[in-house]
């Protein structure tokens, strides 16, 4: 698990479904995204499957209240480029402005840069709100872009880095 001022991020289970699909069924949470249907059940349900098969799928409670208020990803480990993802995150409205996610990726981040030298986050060229979030927290967005299916159709995507501080020598 692990913990911040505001979050605790734990593994997903099954068990999680109906708390994070209750979160995930506001059209307006994917509005910007790429998958922007991604809140019907049908479509919901394959990405939280997804999440499950992964191993690396977060269930986000909020501290204040103990509940349920989305969810983040470690994925696509490539042990060649010494890099993994992290991504498919989202949270409920009532937490957005930027503490929350700052933290979430914060928490993430520092579990996993002790084991990877470089993480990614994929984000799509349009998804304005997620590519300042990624930037905020330090991402530099790589050279190029690639292409995801997402709702059905080819969109594009920018990769962003960030690299584990190197320590002097």
């Amino acid at each position: 698990m692990l913990e911040g001022a505001l979050v605790r991020l734990r593994p997903s289970t099954r068990a999680d479904w109906g708390a994070l699909f209750t979160v995930a069924a506001d059209p307006l949470l994917w509005a910007v995204h790429p998958a922007h249907d991604r809140w019907q059940e049908p479509v919901f349900r394959a990405y939280f499957e997804a999440g499950i098969a992964s191993g690396g799928a977060l269930t986000i409670i909020d501290r204040a209240g103990d509940t349920v208020i989305g969810s983040s990803r470690f994925d696509n480990w490539n042990a060649d480029a010494d890099e993994i993802e992290i991504g498919w995150t989202y949270l409920a409205r009532s937490h957005w402005g930027g503490a929350y996610n700052r933290e979430v990726k914060r928490l993430m981040l520092d579990h996993i840069l002790q084991y990877v030298g470089t993480v990614v986050f994929t984000v799509g060229v349009n998804n304005i709100r997620s590519r300042r979030a990624v930037e905020k927290i330090g991402g530099r967005v790589r050279p190029g872009t690639v292409d995801r299916l997402m709702a059905g159709e080819l969109k594009p995507h920018v990769i962003y880095e960030i690299q584990r501080p190197r320590t002097p020598a």
